[in-house]
This record gives structure tokens, C-alpha cells and sequence, in this order.
């Protein structure tokens, strides 16, 4: 579909790997279509397992508005939101830059040699967390620590819903990315209530359990299917880009990424200067992950029917225009009813961003393919929110935020288009 398909060759040491492949169900290993369980108590189970990592990965991550904004209250003065957002930035793009390394090893057969390690270190940092004090500190634990922990886990966990479900892999992927919100919109709530009544450091601690009990069920449930395989072209094959289809819709997601996230990591602080109390403002990014849940649901079915990007469109079309009109935006009510929209279509953007990849050749490789879109979308992950807190640090307001967010998006909206036409060589069809 996206990228001319590299053959995979079984990796010679796929019976004796002491990673997963005694733990591979007796299902067939073929890899054509009517072979892929597409539902059934295990392959279920392997999804509620990677729902509960994305919870406590890209959850988590899409909590930092929260902590953005309290950070910025806490911190000393000279320490400016821009630098307070590359702790977000760097958490959550690191989920994606570590996919390459993450997906590589998942294709050689690792899973729970990743899981285990990654999950314990995901605690640990979380505990580390409330013993900070000083900006270096928050960088080092939750950016990097928390961050190199969330990718080993994420890519694996995302690549392995290509090795049970195909027909039905949309849906699949939409019920995993749907936990990312769930956890976007509980972990806020949590610290704020506890924030106030058992302070900062008992929170984080409380936070780390709730981690601990979701990663138990991830390495409980989640296992492979395929065997082990390796390919052609090295760590990262330059041999994919040769397809316009491919290079263009990779550029629409990084793109993407510089402005995608933008409403949902300032929110929170815009919010007082939009009229709305203090004392509410701080739910307005569990609101927008409550839509955003509902956004990533919805899309993986409607994608089974119509296709993943003919959905990604217009809910990123939608998207864009929301984070132009976000500044703009006064009261409550319609910064409430702005949250839950934007919430929604960029969930149900972002829901789908792997599947095109995953449709590029056999489910045994996916994470090789995925690992190096995620990869490179990461850099905008990046860069995105630290070049909107300069922007804010400069202008003092939020207008030009979202101006370069909107843009962003849109321009990422043309890519899809592209590719799209690329890829059906006409404008109709399902893509």
C-alpha cells in the first residue's frame, strides 16, 4: 500500500530464541489473511494487555498539561514554559523515536525481554518523580526516564495487534488508542484531587501504583503470534522512501506533530486568560481526553469500512481549524464544548497513524515499518510544544500559538491528500 514490500526471511535462530517463541499460541503462522484470528478470547486479551500499556505510556504523556501547568506555578521564575514543555516533549516524543530500536527487536522475537525491564523502570521513575525538586531533575526523570521507558513499550505493544487481526486491525488499534485518552483523562484527575489533599509526592507515588497494577496486565496478557523474523536493508531501510506514497504520508505526520498537541498541552494555562475559573480549568485537559477517547473509538470502526486515511481527512481537517479558533475562544461553555470537539477529531486522527504502515507487507515485519514512521513523526513531537511555549514566552499570549499549531495541521491535511492520491491514483476509492 504505502511502500514497496521488502521480503522477510524467517531469522535463523527463530526455534531457539528465548524470548517469545515458546510462548507462541498454536495458531497458524501463515501469513495471508484468512489465517489472522481477528477475534477469540486470546487475541482480546492481547489487546486488553496493550490497552492497559498505552494507558500508562501515551496516557500518561497526554497528561502533561497538568503538569505543565503546575510545574510553572512551582518552579523557580527564570524557568520559562518553553523549557518546562521540553519535559513534555521529550517524554512523549521519545514513545516514538525509541519505535525503530523498540520494533526491531520486536521482529526478532523479543516482547517480554522489552516489557518487563521497560515496565519496571516506568515505576521507578514514576517514584523518582516525587522526589524532584529542581528542573534538571524533572528533565531527567519524567522526559527521559519515563519517556525511554514509554517508547520500549509502546512500539512493541502497537505492533503487536498486526500479529492477530487483519481484517478486523483498525478496530483493534482504535480500542488500544482509545486507553492513551482514558489515561489522559483520569491521570489529571487523580493529581489534581490528590495534589490538594495528600500533596505532591504521595500523588506521584499513588500515580506509580495505578502504573504498576496496568503494566501487571500488560505482561500478563500480552504475547506474540508470528515467528521471528529479520530483513534486508539494516536498522533503518532508506529503500522505503523510494515510494512517493510512502515519503509523503511519513511527512504528513510529522507535520502533524508540530502542531497537533498544542491545544492539549496549554490548555490548562490558556484557560484563566479565556474566562474561565482557576478552580475548573485544570479538567479542561481530561475533558479534551474524554473526546478524544470517544474520537479514537469511533475511528477505528468507521476505518474498517472507509479506510484509514479517507477518516484521518477530515478529523484532522477539523482538527485544524479548532486550533485556530482556540485562542479566540471565551467562557466556559465554549471552551468546554472546544476541548471535547478537538479531543475528539485529533484522537481520531492520531488513532489511525499506524495502520497504513502496518498494511505494507506481512505481519511478521510490522515493526520494522512502523518503527521507522513513528521515528521520524517523533522529531515533530519534539520540537511541536517547546516552539509553541517560545512562541507564547515572546508574544505573551496564545494567538500566535495557535496560529503556527493550525498551520501545521493543515499543511499536514495536504499531505494526507497527497498521499492518498498517490497511493488510489485517483481521488476515490478506500484508503
Amino acid at each position: 500500500m504505502y511502500g514497496a514490500s521488502i521480503p522477510s526471511r524467517t531469522h535463523p535462530g527463530a526455534q531457539s530464541e528465548k524470548c517469545d517463541s515458546a510462548a507462541y499460541d498454536s495458531a497458524p503462522r501463515i501469513h495471508s489473511p484468512k489465517n489472522y484470528p481477528d477475534g477469540g478470547p486470546r487475541a482480546w486479551l492481547v489487546v486488553l494487555g496493550a490497552s492497559c500499556a498505552t494507558f500508562s505510556t501515551a496516557g500518561y504523556a497526554n497528561s502533561w498539561g497538568v503538569f505543565q501547568d503546575y510545574y510553572e506555578s512551582v518552579l523557580p521564575k527564570g524557568t520559562s514554559p518553553s523549557n518546562i514543555a521540553w519535559i513534555g516533549s521529550i517524554q512523549f516524543s521519545l514513545m516514538f523515536l525509541l519505535a525503530l530500536i523498540a520494533g526491531r527487536l520486536f521482529d526478532l522475537g523479543y516482547l517480554r525481554g522489552i516489557l518487563i525491564p521497560s515496565s519496571i523502570n516506568l515505576v521507578a521513575c514514576t517514584i523518582l518523580v516525587a522526589e524532584c525538586n529542581e528542573y534538571w531533575q524533572f528533565l531527567l526523570c519524567q522526559g527521559f526516564g519515563i519517556g525511554i521507558s514509554g517508547g520500549l513499550i509502546f512500539g512493541p505493544v502497537m505492533s503487536v495487534i498486526a500479529h492477530w487481526f487483519k481484517k478486523r486491525r483498525s478496530t483493534a488499534l482504535g480500542i488500544v488508542a482509545s486507553a492513551s485518552p482514558i489515561g489522559g483523562t483520569i491521570f489529571p484527575i487523580v493529581f489534581r484531587n490528590l495534589l490538594a489533599t495528600v500533596g505532591f509526592k504521595w500523588t506521584m507515588r499513588i500515580i506509580a501504583l495505578i502504573v504498576f497494577l496496568a503494566m501487571g496486565i500488560t505482561n500478563l496478557t500480552t504475547r506474540r503470534r508470528l515467528p521471528p523474523t529479520t530483513l534486508s536493508g539494516g536498522l533503518f531501510n532508506v529503500k522505503q522512501f523510494k515510494s512517493p506514497a510512502f515519503m509523503v504520508y511519513t511527512a504528513s505526520g510529522f507535520v502533524a506533530f508540530l502542531g497537533l498537541y498544542t491545544v492539549l498541552t496549554f490548555i490548562d494555562a490558556s484557560a484563566p486568560s479565556q474566562g474561565v475559573p482557576e478552580s475548573f480549568s485544570s479538567y479542561l485537559v481530561s475533558i479534551a481526553n474524554a473526546g478524544n477517547a470517544v474520537g479514537r473509538l469511533a475511528s477505528g470502526f468507521l476505518a474498517d469500512q472507509f479506510g484509514a486515511i479517507n477518516v484521518m481527512i477530515p478529523a484532522s481537517l477539523v482538527a485544524g481549524v479548532l486550533t485556530f479558533i482556540w485562542p479566540y475562544t471565551r467562557g466556559t461553555a465554549a471552551l468546554v464544548t472546544l476541548a471535547v470537539t478537538y479531543g475528539a477529531t485529533s484522537g481520531a486522527s492520531a488513532a489511525l497513524l499506524p495502520a497504513p504502515m502496518m498494511a505494507l507487507g506481512e505481519g511478521a515485519n510490522v515493526g520494522h515499518r512502523t518503527g521507522m514512521y513513528f521515528t521520524i513523526i517523533s522529531l515533530g513531537a519534539l520540537a511541536g510544544p517547546p516552539i509553541s511555549g517560545a512562541i507564547n514566552h515572546i508574544t505573551g499570549a496564545y494567538t500566535d500559538v495557535g496560529i503556527f499549531a493550525g498551520c501545521s495541521v493543515m499543511v499536514a491535511v495536504f499531505l494526507l491528500v497527497l498521499s492518498r492520491y498517490l497511493v488510489l491514483g485517483g481521488w476515490s476509492g478506500k484508503a
